[in-house]
Parts: C-alpha cells; structure tokens; sequence
C-alpha cells in the first residue's frame, strides 16, 4: 500500500505554537516537503540566507518569491507565529548564534564544492553532522522519547524495521537491544516485515525508521503492526507524514542535507542519536539486568 499523500487540509495546518528562536531553522527544513509551491519558493529563500530574509519585509519577501503577501503571511502562521516580526526576530536572533558558532569553531559550513580539498571535505562533513546531532538534541520530545523507552521496556518483543540507510539504523538498535537480553527483532526485506508485523500483537513494538516518513515499505509495516495491536514507534524527520501518522510515539531527527550530503548521510547520524538515547534508556530502566547482560556478552565475545 502507498502511505497517502497529505491532504489539503494537513498541508494548511500550522504548526503547534512557535518554534523559538533556537529551532526555527530546523522546522522550516521539516516543512518543506509539505508546503505548497508558493509557500516552498518562500521557505527556500529563508534557508539559503536566513539573515537578509530577516532584514526583509513581507512585501519584500513576496517579491523576491514571486508569490503574494498573503502567502508570506500564511507562510508564516504555517510555522507557527502569528506575527512575521515575530519569525523576524526569531531568525535574527537563531543567525547571530549561529554566526557565534561558525566564528568559534573557524570550520566553514557552506556546502561542499568542486574545488575543496579532501581535508576541507573532511571539516565540513564534521561540522554538518555535529550541527545534526546538536538540532537532534534541540527538538527530541523528552515525553515522547520515554514514552517509546517505556513501551519497549514493557514489551514482549520489539519489531524494528528500515530500509537503505535506515536498515543500518534499524540493525544497530536490534544489535543494541539484543545485548541486553531484550527480543528484539530486524526486518529490512519488506515481505518478511510485513508477515512479521501482521502477527504481532499488544504486547509487542514496533519501531519503524525513515528520514522521509514516506517509504512505503516502512509505512506498510508499522500499519499491519498498528493492526495487529501493536505499540508503535517512527523515527522521521518529518512529524507531518505519514509514517508518523500512522504512530502511537514519534521521536524526530532534524537532518540536515545538500546536493552531495542527501538523506543517507545526514539522516543515518542523527537517527543514530535518537536510536542510542532510546536504548540507553531502556537498559537505564533495568539498570542492574542490562549491565549484567552486556558484561556477559562482551566476555563472550572477548574470549575468541
């Protein structure tokens, strides 16, 4: 099955209450794969250079998007505020930290160009995960986040499944759960995790991971885990797709991408993030039990 495409009405939604300042960026990128052709032209031009978008005014801004003031205006309630000083204010405020930053750390973060050295490749590479993992950090709903620890942990087994890059995710927590005597479960190949997610039920999880919120192998997954009865978990970029739709607890990555970083790259070291803060959190719930189990399983191991 083919997850739907959001409808007229989830593409009008606004966001639920204002970003702030230290996450307004991170939320213009999630929206871009929902918003309409008008109001994308609106939010590409904030990210290639938020701080003369700040400097704009509305009808400064429709010009420059060849779109109208009440798109800008409706634009700018999409993400959240009511006033466009307000966003104003909040990207100003989000480029003079980040400018603090780039000024700290003297790595450029401008994408990578035919003419960089590998050294330079290197540095930018670091740089843009490490920027990947801190916005993970920033939006990770910490509810969210324990309740998915607390659904694994009560759980009788746990179904994970991804593919292409979020496959090595997926098999990263399925490895990391194992270690600490958990049933946990990986399926990358989507007619084993469909049967696999057609016979679970309540006392099951499972854990569906896509950057894009929107692979339909992953999304057929979760939804005849849903159906069977099972808790259910999407690591996305996206809160608005529909992948997350289909989930009872979403934990959100904020991976960041260009022409030569796409998904594969930005989307596998932040999901990574969130994968390692949930584990962490249910071997921390069983504290005594999962540090036995991983000095057991690292003797097995260290004996070969």
């Amino acid at each position: 099955m083919t997850p739907p495409a959001p409808t007229k009405a989830q593409n009008m939604n606004p966001r639920k209450g204002r970003p702030g300042s230290r996450t307004v960026l991170i939320e213009v990128r999630a929206l871009l794969p929902t918003l309409r052709p008008a109001e994308r032209r609106i939010a590409e031009a904030l990210l290639a250079d938020p701080e003369a978008f700040a400097g704009r005014s509305i009808g400064e801004i429709a010009e420059q998007s060849e779109t109208s003031t009440t798109t800008v205006v409706r634009f700018t309630r999409r993400m959240g505020y009511e006033k466009y000083r307000d966003l104003r204010q909040d990207l100003t405020e989000q480029n003079l930290r980040e400018r603090l930053a780039a000024d700290e750390s003297s790595v450029p973060t401008s994408d990578i160009s035919p003419d960089d050295s590998l050294a330079d490749v290197v540095a930018k590479i670091a740089a843009t995960e490490a920027r990947s993992i801190a916005d993970t950090a920033e939006i990770l709903d910490i509810d969210n986040l324990q309740a998915a620890v607390d659904a694994i942990t009560g759980a009788r087994r746990v179904d994970i499944s991804g593919v292409g890059a979020s496959a090595i995710v997926a098999m990263d927590l399925q490895r990391k759960l194992s270690r600490i005597g958990r049933v946990a479960l990986e399926w990358s190949e989507a007619h084993t995790a469909w049967t696999a997610a057609a016979v679970l039920d309540a006392d099951a999880v499972a854990v569906a991971i896509s950057h894009s919120g929107a692979t339909t192998d992953t999304y057929e997954f979760l939804r005849l885990a849903k159906e069977s009865g099972a808790a259910t978990i999407a690591i996305t970029n996206d809160e608005n797709s529909p992948l997350a739709g289909l989930a009872d607890t979403v934990l959100r990555t904020a991976a960041r991408e260009s022409p030569l970083r796409s998904g594969a790259l930005g989307s596998r070291i932040a999901q990574l993030l969130v994968v390692d803060c949930l584990f962490t959190g249910v071997a921390q719930a069983n504290y005594e039990a999962s540090t036995s189990a991983l000095q057991r399983t690292y003797r097995a191991v260290a004996r070969s």
